[in-house]
């Protein structure tokens, strides 16, 4: 009898954390359809040329499931003359952590969607969970991308595994380019939802394959860096990323104007082409770049006798620091187009986050300068 009494007080102890595990969802619904009652996020967080997205969060376009998907439209106009866009999932809407919100969704392991392109070939330079930062901030910050969308429906996975998600405001969120998608880009999504799935596996950084593009052409998906990080005098200049003046391989070139009016008072600019858009080493971001010895790219000056004080690769410091830096300078160019390398050798490239850079001054260019760039590739 006693033995039986200790084998119930041992039950009674045991039950309610067993109720717990039986209770505990085996997904959490970012979008379902319109309305739905276990929708959990709002799509609230419009970021950059907010001015170039259009949202129908009903469309009855051939949704995957339902009877509504999501219908997103980007003109790529550069509305806000930013040259990207995205949107982010908030809970609350509008919460840039600047408020106690989110969700604590331990025990997920990955976030699954669906997603479609118009005409296909669309690109998104990236889908992500978390990176809000704030009083609140997201504890963690997972993304995937680029991706090119085909014109059917496909199911695309976020490993989240091993990730800390016990806070998350920005459930969800897609950031793409108008150096990407030149002529904009409408494309669908549907059934967003963190899932519960025992057979995900924690995944370090991968080690890219080379060569590893940081510029190919305006719209290749093999781009992996944007140039978001404008210094110094950054009233000054204007980029063209799909300039078809005499690109050195394939359709478009980088365009960049440098008027030398030393708008912000700096008498120098340079733009740093980052992942993601403008981080500065506050977001766990960028690349493992192990394998490359060198980073080469094609350049030339539109009268020759431009002088670039720099060329570099990393050096972007933060929470999240590049794990190196090397650079070449100064650069007098040609007019023609010329080759120029900077040598990698010796240098721990496992963690890079500012893919490119360049800067001038205003000393040495004081009629100011125009310059082309392109194939821009570690190797």
């Amino acid at each position: 009898m006693k033995k039986l009494l200790v084998i119930m007080a041992a039950l009674m102890i045991a039950m309610p954390a067993m109720l717990r595990a039986a209770d505990k969802p085996k997904e959490f619904v970012v979008y379902s359809d319109k309305g739905a009652r276990d929708n959990h996020y709002i799509p609230s967080g419009w970021m950059g040329d907010t001015g170039d997205i259009k949202l129908n969060d009903q469309s009855a376009n051939n949704p995957h499931s339902g009877t509504t998907c999501m219908e997103f439209v980007f003109s790529g106009k550069r509305s806000q003359n930013n040259g990207w866009a995205g949107v982010y999932w908030q809970n609350p809407p509008n919460n840039w952590g600047s408020k106690k919100g989110g969700f604590d969704l331990t025990g997920m392991t990955k976030l699954s969607f669906w997603a479609r392109g118009a005409k296909g070939g669309e690109v998104i330079q990236k889908f992500m969970v978390g990176g809000i930062k704030g009083t609140y901030p997201d504890t963690t910050s997972v993304e995937i991308g680029p991706i090119e969308l085909t014109d059917t429906w496909k199911q695309y996975t976020i490993n989240l595994a091993g990730k800390d998600l016990s806070y998350i405001n920005g459930g969800f969120n897609w950031v793409t380019t108008a150096d990407l998608n030149p002529d904009g880009a409408t494309f669908y999504l549907d059934d967003i939802k963190f899932e519960a799935d025992t057979s995900m596996k924690p995944e370090g950084k991968k080690q890219e394959a080379m060569p590893f593009y940081v510029y190919a052409d305006s719209s290749s998906p093999k781009n992996h860096f944007i140039a978001s990080g404008w210094m110094g005098d950054y009233g000054d200049l204007k980029y063209d990323g799909k300039s078809k003046d005499d690109p050195y391989l394939g359709d478009t070139c980088i365009k960049i104007l440098y008027n030398g009016k030393a708008s912000q008072g700096a008498r120098w600019a340079g733009i740093f082409w980052q992942n993601p858009p403008n981080n500065w080493g506050s977001i766990d971001g960028g690349f493992d770049l192990a394998n490359a010895t060198k980073l080469t790219f094609w350049a030339k000056g539109a009268q020759g006798g431009e002088r670039i004080e720099e060329f570099k690769v990393g050096g972007i410091m933060g929470e999240f620091s590049d794990s190196d830096s090397a650079s070449i300078g100064p650069v007098i160019l040609n007019k023609e187009w010329t080759q120029y390398t900077i040598d990698l050798k010796g240098k721990d490239m496992s963690y890079i986050i500012g893919g490119f850079c360049w800067s001038a001054s205003l000393d040495n260019n004081p009629e100011g300068a125009t310059f082309y760039l392109d194939e821009i590739k570690y190797e």
